[in-house]
Formats: structure tokens, sequence, C-alpha cells
């Protein structure tokens, strides 16, 4: 295969760049929610209960790693605040037979790697 950089031809990175950049200016904010959001719905559809507990897990630990007792303190206080703010965050399970909620799941995440990660 040839050298990218030969003959004046872009990278496939300067490319990938490049392309972000014009989409990001010619898109709102408006644009990148509701791609999230659908890609949310997606990925909600395809995997169940199993998958959100698997990810939970990992971002807790690696959040677990990274961070010291003070930010678990921070983040218990402001959801203390939240929950005792009069909304109404049931964090019950979806009607979606074995789908959990996003609030179960970064619970019951933040749960498993706070106790069992290594914050030294």
């Amino acid at each position: 295969m040839a050298d990218n950089n030969n003959n004046n031809k872009m990278s496939r990175e300067e490319a990938g760049r490049l392309g972000g950049e014009a989409t990001a200016n010619s898109h709102g904010q408006e644009f990148y929610e509701d791609i999230g959001e659908k890609g949310g719905e997606a990925t909600s559809q395809n995997h169940d209960k199993g998958f959100y507990e698997d990810i939970g897990q990992k971002g807790g630990q690696a959040t677990s790693q990274n961070q010291g007792s003070d930010f678990y303190e921070e983040i218990g206080s402001k959801g203390g605040e939240n929950s005792n703010s009069g909304g109404n965050n049931s964090g019950g399970n979806n009607s979606g037979g074995n789908k959990m909620s996003r609030e179960e799941a970064g619970r019951k995440g933040g749960k498993n790697s706070h106790s069992g990660g290594n914050n030294s």
C-alpha cells in the first residue's frame, strides 16, 4: 500500500478531522442532541440489562481508579440534594422485560466499582 502522505494525499486521520470540523461548523447543538438520543434509543433496543450492568461496572471501575474519595463525597452530596428536591426519580425498571433504567444501571455500576475499587 502506498504512503498516504506522498503526492499531496491526505491521511485518513486528517480527512476525518476536517470532516468533523466541517460537520461541527454546519450543525448546531440540537443536531448532536438528536443523533445522541437516536443512538441511545437504538442501543437500548439492541442490548439487555446485562450490557448496562457491564458498562456501568467498567465505567465505575475506571472512575474509581482515577478519582479519590473526595470525588465520591461530592457526587453523593449532589445526588442527595437532587433526590430531596421533589423530582420524580423513581429509578425503577423500565417496562421492557429484561431492561434496566439508566439510573439503576449507574447506581449498580458505581456501587460495585466503588466497593471493590482501589482508592489510594
